[in-house]
């Protein structure tokens, strides 16, 4: 393993359009944190992507006799959804630390085994949630603590945009879906908003008859019940055109970010207090994703357990699984309570330098683009 002052080797499982777009080239201004290699089944991304950042490259056949050979400290799994556990438990068992994409499991079952296995291997799991590192979110939730909205009652939020036919996304046997994919950054931000666990859910979800929503339904609306009687309401889908935004209405004000949870855009922060005065801030795109990747590093590195753990990935899957049988059953349903556990704090706020998306290999936005 690494000693304490040598840089955390990773290696990425899975160079998607997302790995690709935002996870190898945030490596660059990352000084605590190396890239290593790559795993992919498509030769052609492995030898592009073996060329343009020097590293090892290897297929999903040879995971288990790389982790064993030694050189990787960790993983940071980029797979879809349903790959999360088999790849986290067998990172697990060769010693290897695990930084997962959200949702961090197809399902809180399976999130259970992922965290037994990492726990018993001795070995630390991150949840992958980029803006509990993100300046804009962190100082809504400063605000929001220090009171400059009163005491916040109503949390609302739109994540939505196109997805076409064909992208793993669509499948559900893959885990896929807009709640599973993007509604899952509304729920996570109404929790470390509200700083709470939801009671209860009512959901409904839609679907137009398009052929590519046979397996995943367009869109989910959703309304969460929290503890001192306060309401969050959220709509996610993969139908419609792109929005990404939330907002908390309190008794003296409220706080609006539009974008909210773009990785590739500035930040736009809308607060206006008691007077009426709304004042508006840009916070700068930045790399997001190497922030977190450097976090989990110094985790690492000083022994440290990670915020966003196994712990904080179960809880949006439990909000999630409550959704979903809600939807089913046509009913309001209990969300099960979760291990007590820390919240993301303005503490954690990493400002990394905007990294340039490089040119894709084989890959392509959920959009296409």
């Amino acid at each position: 393993m690494t000693r304490n002052n040598d840089p955390v080797r990773y290696a990425v499982v899975g160079i998607g359009w997302f790995a690709q777009a935002a996870v190898l080239p945030a490596f660059q201004n990352v000084k605590n944190a190396a890239l290593v290699g790559v795993f992919s089944s498509d030769e052609k991304k492995r030898t592009e992507m073996r060329d343009r950042y020097n590293v090892g490259a290897w297929t999903y056949e040879q995971y288990d006799e790389v982790l064993a050979a030694g050189g990787i400290d960790a993983v940071y799994i980029v797979l879809p959804n349903a790959m999360h556990k088999d790849y986290t438990i067998r990172a697990a068992r060769a010693g290897k630390h695990v930084l997962c994409e959200k949702p961090l499991a197809a399902n809180a079952a399976e999130c259970r085994e992922m965290i037994a296995a990492c726990d018993q291997a001795g070995v630390k799991l991150m949840t992958a949630y980029r803006l509990h590192f993100e300046t804009a979110n962190l100082t809504a939730v400063e605000l929001i603590q220090n009171g400059k909205i009163g005491e916040p009652r109503l949390f609302t939020s739109l994540n939505c945009q196109q997805v076409e036919e064909g992208n793993t996304r669509l499948e559900g046997g893959m885990a896929g879906g807009p709640l599973m994919d993007v509604g899952i950054y509304c729920i996570n931000a109404s929790r470390y908003l509200f700083r709470d666990e939801p009671l209860e859910v009512t959901a409904l979800a839609a679907s137009s008859g398009e052929a590519r929503f046979r397996e995943t339904p367009e869109m989910v609306s959703a309304i969460m019940r929290f503890p001192k009687e306060r309401l969050a309401m959220f709509t996610c889908g993969f139908g419609e055109s792109k929005a990404s935004e939330y907002r908390v209405l309190g008794t003296a004000g409220d706080l609006r970010l539009d974008p909210a949870y773009a990785f590739s855009a500035d930040l736009k922060m809308f607060l206006t207090d008691k007077s009426g005065d709304t004042d508006v801030t840009t916070y700068r795109v930045r790399n997001q994703v190497g922030a977190e990747i450097q976090y989990f590093a110094d985790c690492i590195r000083d022994n440290h357990d990670p915020e966003p753990d196994g712990h904080e990935g179960l809880a949006d899957l439990l909000v999630m699984e409550a959704i979903s049988e809600s939807i089913r059953t046509g009913r309001p349903v209990q969300v099960p309570p979760i291990k007590r556990k820390p919240r993301p704090s303005p503490a954690q706020k990493i400002e990394l330098r905007a990294v340039k998306e490089p040119e894709l290999v084989n890959a392509a936005s959920p959009g296409g683009k």
